[in-house]
């Protein structure tokens, strides 16, 4: 039969239609399938944690209800969380997506990575089980626009499941001005950072997603659900996890070669290849080889180390951390124009902050002191550290004072290296009515003897120094009150709250009214009496705690502050303005050196302005900072640094490299100046 070429036309147009309608639902029913797959075979694997938390402030143990997500990832019942989710718990409790209930333990916490290993406990008088479990893949081969699932219990919501993308497999997080790798700090204080590369995404994660797995859509686990927020999450990656995993099964702890320096980028230094030692820490593996800041490493054990771009830097780390501990390895770097090769013993790579814990009859907390934090806080790597202090407690009645962030080397009679040493020791001594200790302040080594038992308060005029509290204040004169609304006043106005002081931690705010201290008026209304409540502060108690009457929004409250040391006044040194860099600087004093906790004969110029918009703030200088060198020109005082900078202004070179200290540690701010703008 003929057909006209309009029905022949019609009919390959209807044909062509359903054929596109045929390619397109399959295309939605195969990304149904694969999410539906995904989820079952992780899904069973999911749990809900609930942890007990404990923390430590004032001097003592506290507790409060936390939780998060865990992803079972062993027949045997093995759970990866976030170390942020279980690090400080005393109690955990997993529940699976069936109800079910069990306790578990921890067997391994590692704060540089964020990760923590659990395990659940069988119920008792039950036989031995295996529980379903996931995959971990291979997080390497994720790709930008891969499907990912997020699972996880947000807001404490069991059994979540969002889809989204990944958006970048490889993201580390910068300093926005130098390109410097940053790390992520949680809630404990910890760091991490260094040896993780996240993998940023935007499948929905809020607040309790902490822990859970990030899934492929072949049903493997591809990270551990970290952070997130506005819309972006962030994933440890799972081949990070497996690593963590397979030591902790293996010896049950997790050892990673380190060799004691900060690494940063080459591509400011117009390099390809290669890492620069940004800073070596004190008494470390690569101080004693003869590795300074500024060297430029290219080969460690024999095998290149690259890190032209800022994302590159935690394949450095993971790269040394795979070294054996104890093994000697050959480091060949440049220097200057001089290749050198030193030999360097591999360190365990250590976490930052050591265990800690209460002692509750004495009335204080402590900790261990790693090997980085002896480095960082100059304090000794056999003793512990004191956290916090409770007024009225034994430990409080020391005399001299002990303060927090002293450390304890002696208890009694006994050496103290650890918090095991100081329990045995506390309890040895527990019938002693006067114990000395032996501690180390700063750069001092101190005895003091503490009572036994609560004390009497010591007298205030053997206080030394005087007792002092955080702020400044104003007579509240008649015609201030007046304007205040209530001509009665007397008293004092508080015009500024000092931060960091027990003050501040005590709640007080500015526009508060003082009207009374322990329960006495005070009359101050004349402006010569501005002294009269520094005054009776003085003759109070340091460490005691002032009860201070106060009004607020014309309401009357009590407000308990305890008692500080008044602080030296700062004696200002030698300061100049660099007009071209548009930075102020000054020489720095001996209470610089001490209130930082600088070496006693450091030297540099303190940064105290640097103005938004400046080619120093655009390049990353930072007030407070302290500069060492400028293009490997010692600077140590106003003058030699006003010196260099004539030497600079005449050579305008196209990047000056400034090495500063910064919060103890050293660190390299390049600045790239417009020499013609700034010169014309």
């Amino acid at each position: 039969m003929k057909r006209s070429f309009a029905q022949l036309l019609g009919l390959t147009l209807l044909s062509l239609l359903v054929a596109h309608a045929q390619s397109r639902a399959p295309s939605k029913d195969a990304l149904r399938r694969d999410i539906e797959r995904a989820r079952d075979r992780v899904l069973p694997a999911l749990v809900n944690i609930l942890v007990v938390d404990r923390y430590f402030e004032g001097g003592r143990a506290r507790y409060k209800l936390g939780g998060g997500s865990g992803v079972i990832v062993s027949p045997e019942g093995l759970v990866l969380t976030n170390y942020h989710v279980a690090a400080d718990s005393v109690r955990i409790f997993c529940t699976r997506v069936n109800g079910e209930r069990l306790e578990a333990e921890a067997l391994y916490h590692d704060p540089m990575t964020d990760l923590s290993v659990l395990r659940l406990k069988q119920p008792p008088n039950t036989p031995k089980r295996k529980f379903p479990y996931a995959v971990l893949g291979d997080s390497d081969a994720l790709k930008t626009g891969d499907y990912v699932l997020a699972m996880g219990n947000p807001l404490l919501l069991a059994s979540s499941v969002t889809l989204g993308i990944v958006s970048n497999p490889k993201r580390v997080f910068l300093n926005p001005f130098n390109q410097e790798v940053e790390g992520v700090e949680f809630e404990q204080g910890d760091r991490s950072g260094m040896l993780t590369r996240w993998i940023q995404h935007d499948a929905l994660i809020l607040p309790g997603n902490s822990g859970g797995p990030l899934v492929n859509l072949q049903g493997e686990v591809v990270g551990i659900n970290q952070l997130g927020g506005h819309g972006v999450g962030f994933a440890i990656p799972s081949n990070i996890a497996k690593r963590v995993l397979e030591q902790v099964r293996r010896i049950g702890r997790v050892e990673r070669g380190w060799l004691g320096f900060r690494a940063m980028p080459v591509e400011k230094l117009r390099r390809d290849t290669g890492v620069l030692v940004a800073s070596v820490l004190p008494g470390s593996s690569a101080e004693q080889a003869g590795i300074r800041p500024g060297d430029i490493i290219l080969k460690i054990d024999g095998k290149p180390v690259n890190a032209r771009f800022p994302e590159e830097i935690p394949l450095v780390y993971q790269q040394i951390a795979e070294l054996p501990i104890g093994k000697t390895v050959a480091v060949e770097l440049l220097r200057g124009n001089e290749r050198v090769v030193v030999q360097a013993q591999v360190e365990r790579l250590e976490p930052y902050y050591g265990e800690e814990d209460e002692f509750r009859t004495l009335g204080f907390t402590a900790r261990d002191i790693t090997r980085p934090m002896a480095r960082a806080l100059r304090l000794p790597e056999a003793g512990v550290q004191i956290t916090g202090i409770r007024p009225g407690y034994p430990l409080d009645t020391a005399e001299p004072k002990l303060n927090v962030g002293d450390a304890i080397i002696q208890f009694g009679d006994r050496a103290i290296h650890n918090l095991r040493d100081l329990r045995e020791a506390i309890e040895a001594h527990q019938g002693q009515e006067n114990i000395p200790i032996v501690f180390q302040r700063r750069t001092e080594t101190l005895i003091t003897v503490i009572r036994n038992k609560p004390p009497a308060p010591p007298s205030p005029s053997t206080e030394l120094p005087k007792a002092w509290i955080g702020i400044r204040t104003q007579v509240i004169t008649p015609l201030v009150a007046q304007a205040l609304g209530d001509p009665s006043l007397k008293g004092f106005r508080i015009t500024e709250v000092l931060p960091y002081t027990e003050a501040s931690k005590a709640g007080l705010q500015v526009g508060d009214l003082i009207v009374a201290l322990n329960g006495e008026p005070l009359e101050a209304s004349r402006v010569q009496d501005a002294r009269d409540l520094e005054r009776r502060i003085e003759r109070l108690t340091i460490g005691e705690q002032a009860r201070l009457t106060i009004v607020r929004n014309g309401e009357r409250r009590e407000v308990s502050v305890r008692l500080e040391p008044n602080p030296a006044a700062v004696d200002v040194g030698r300061s100049i303005r660099q007009e071209e860099l548009e930075i102020a600087v000054r020489d720095i004093t001996p209470l610089d050196r001490m209130r930082n906790h600088w070496r006693e004969d450091q030297q540099g110029v303190l940064v105290i302005e640097v103005p938004s918009g400046s080619w120093a703030h655009l390049g990353g200088l930072r007030s407070g900072d302290l500069i060492l060198t400028v293009n490997e020109q010692p600077v140590p005082n106003t003058q030699a640094f006003q010196q260099v900078m004539k030497a600079i202004l005449a050579q305008q070179p196209p990047v000056l490299i400034v090495q500063v200290l910064r919060e103890r540690d050293t660190s390299f701010v390049f600045i790239e100046p417009d020499w013609k703008e700034l010169t014309q």
